[in-house]
């Protein structure tokens, strides 16, 4: 029988790429890896939002990866123990603009995006570690 998926194998058994390579990127259901949720205090949300789309892409991209378990590293991120221990600074910049946005991630399963600044000095102003503090301290104990 000279069916369509016939004609099909000896097309790909003509070619000089083996059959198996269009399946090369088929996800296996069973090995994923479970995405973290992610909470946003309000006044960092409405900071992202009010950003350029390309800082908002770079921030939402990064922020993806961090919900996936991904560890970000320097450049894009450092550790920010001097807000609290689990705190991470996401820097994102552009020609014009220097952002910094905090997350927590010692939850087990949700990522805590509690603060967004622009960065003007090359250290972080000890008023943006005390208004973080102040707001992971809010969004882990629910008062926002």
């Amino acid at each position: 029988m000279d069916g369509l998926f016939e004609h099909h194998l000896r097309n790909l058994s003509a070619s000089p790429h083996p059959p198996w390579l269009p399946l090369a990127n088929v996800l296996n259901l069973r090995h994923t890896v479970p995405v973290k949720s992610i909470t946003f205090h309000p006044k960092a949300l409405a900071f992202i939002r009010a950003q350029s789309p390309a800082i908002k892409q770079e921030v939402g991209e990064a922020l993806r990866d961090v919900q996936k378990g991904i560890s970000l590293g320097l450049p894009l991120s450092k550790p920010m123990s001097t807000v609290a221990t689990g705190t991470h600074e996401l820097r994102v910049r552009n020609p014009t603009t220097a952002v910094r946005v905090f997350y927590f991630v010692k939850l087990a399963d949700t990522i805590m995006v509690f603060h967004g600044f622009q960065k003007k000095t090359q250290k972080t102003p000890a008023q943006e570690i005390t208004v973080g503090q102040q707001r992971l301290q809010e969004v882990l104990h629910g008062h926002v």
